[in-house]
């Protein structure tokens, strides 16, 4: 999808040994760059991983370590991750957008394992020339964009019941909201304790996780945008950096230097 000739072998000018590529859009996230070691944690939505220059190593809950280039786990699926340094693409969607059905057509040779599909292939040649782009000037999202509605074109998507969709595009429009489950759920006509269980029935996760969730996602993007981690947290709902910093580590089982150290691009 891009003009360019495929890259295979590793970049050899690095800027930086966690130089990072992140892109936070309207209904997905990507971040691909370094990272080492993610101890035990699970996302609020459906991620999509692959290994840019080799395997990487996976651990569900449940089971032992695996070798792969290529997996995809649904929201809530309790996972490890040992990369030992090498540049992994993690790539989020949103359940507006579609749900880990929309990802699974980006994996190739799959099994599934604990809930989760791991493979040997897919769309990395794809990933790796979008890492290897980032200081380009003119890079912008697009082709990601076009390879998202490719495979959710090939997907067989479920239709999120509207009370649900529309409590979730508040949360889209309000980062920092933190209305309560009881006011939230009769303003959609529903009990608190049928609106948690629809919720966690449709998205994956509960709401307080998801609504979590979404507000790293816009801390992140202050973050990125220049503002420090104390204005980041404050504009999203948290209480101070200490308590993004706890809530990220919470989410991506490492601490947030480690993806937020010299970022190299967010397009919008």
């Amino acid at each position: 999808m891009i003009d360019r000739p495929r890259l295979y072998e590793r970049a050899t000018a690095m800027h930086s040994a966690f130089d990072a590529l992140w892109d936070i859009s309207d209904g997905r996230t990507l971040f691909s760059g370094p990272l080492y070691y993610n101890a035990s944690h699970q996302h609020g939505a459906p991620v999509f991983l692959a290994g840019l220059y080799g395997n990487f190593r996976l651990k569900l809950q449940g089971g032992n370590w695996l070798s792969c280039r290529t997996a995809v786990i649904p929201a809530g699926v309790l996972h490890e991750l040992d990369v030992g340094g090498d540049p992994l693409t993690v790539f989020y969607i949103e359940p507006t957008i579609a749900g880990a059905e929309a990802l699974k057509p980006l994996i190739r040779n799959s099994r599934q394992v604990n809930g989760a599909l791991v493979g040997s292939g897919g769309e990395v040649a794809f990933m790796r020339e979008l890492y290897e782009d980032r200081y380009n000037p003119h890079w912008n999202a697009q082709p990601l964009a076009d390879l998202m509605g490719f495979s959710q074109r090939r997907a067989r998507a479920a239709a999120i019941d509207p009370r649900i969709s529309q409590v979730l595009e508040y949360l889209f429009a309000n980062g920092d909201d933190l209305t309560s489950v009881t006011t939230l759920a009769g303003q959609i006509g529903l009990s608190p304790s049928r609106f948690q269980h629809l919720f966690t029935q449709q998205i994956g996760v509960p709401f307080r996780r998801y609504r979590g969730w979404n507000r790293m996602r816009q801390a992140i993007r202050e973050i990125i945008r220049g503002h420090n981690f104390t204005t980041a947290a404050h504009a999203t709902g948290f209480t101070d950096s200490a308590h993004f910093s706890h809530e990220f580590r919470k989410t991506f089982g490492a601490q947030p230097t480690v993806g937020l150290h010299r970022l190299a691009r967010l397009q919008h």
